[in-house]
């Protein structure tokens, strides 16, 4: 992914490289080692570290500068939330990708609101892992988003608002299109989807997401969906997909 070194790597013995880079973060070796052995076997993915508790995890995070931290959710301590929040409020650049258990999770909800780029489940099929790593790598963040979309319709209604004045502000200052567009990222339309719905082309959608993000001060395309809900702007159990 040609990933900058390190911040404690002395820039004049780097080499960059093209491989996605991976940190493994779970309190469970065994799991660990199976992710690992799956990831490892993988052209263009490469296992820099690995740690056993979210603490660990943001130390490591730090050091190794990966493309994708795949973060456990429940973990002793330090779990993968908190994990999550440390590693986004520090400014870092890599991306989170949280595994749970169970599909509708509130600790699921709670990463993904915390900053993480989406959510997989620990039992998910190698080739799905990897493709979604790939994805959360390549800047899309577009992990199985009806299922994220799922998990929001089921626990949005539960949940206390998060207090966002500046974001409601900024959300004023997007374009009737760009409302649009965040609308159906929101439902969970692709970038081919939004484009063909729309009848424009897929670089021009790709153009609106990036002003989105940008005006909205998102990582990805998973927090403008949150965001969406939180906002109001979608109705959970409504606004389904055409």
């Amino acid at each position: 992914m040609g990933r900058p070194c390190p911040p404690a790597a002395d820039p004049g013995g780097c080499v960059v490289t093209s491989e996605t880079r991976v940190l493994l973060v779970d309190d469970q070796p065994l799991l660990r080692a199976g992710f690992r052995m799956v990831l490892d076997a993988q052209e263009g993915i490469d296992v820099v570290g690995e740690a056993g508790d979210g603490l660990e995890g943001v130390r490591e995070t730090e050091r190794l500068a990966p493309d994708v931290v795949l973060m456990d959710i429940r973990m002793p301590g330090v779990d993968g939330v908190e994990a999550t929040r440390r590693i986004v409020d520090a400014g870092l650049p890599s991306k989170v990708l949280v595994l749970t258990t169970f599909d509708l999770d509130e600790y699921a909800f709670a990463a993904l609101r915390a900053g993480a780029s989406g959510f997989l489940l620990k039992d998910v099929p190698p080739d799905q892992l990897v493709a979604a790593i790939r994805s959360v790598a390549s800047g899309d963040a577009v992990v199985a988003p009806r299922v994220t979309r799922s998990l929001l319709d089921a626990l949005v209604p539960q949940l206390p608002p998060a207090a966002q004045p500046a974001r409601d502000e900024a959300l004023a200052s997007l374009t009737d299109r760009e409302r649009e567009v965040l609308l159906l990222v929101a439902r969970g339309l692709s970038n081919a989807e939004i484009a063909e719905q729309l009848v424009v082309g897929e670089t021009t959608v790709k153009s609106h997401v990036s002003r989105i993000l940008d005006k909205l001060g998102l990582r990805d395309r998973v927090q403008a969906v949150v965001l969406a809900y939180e906002s109001g702007l979608v109705q959970p159990g409504r606004d389904q997909q055409p």
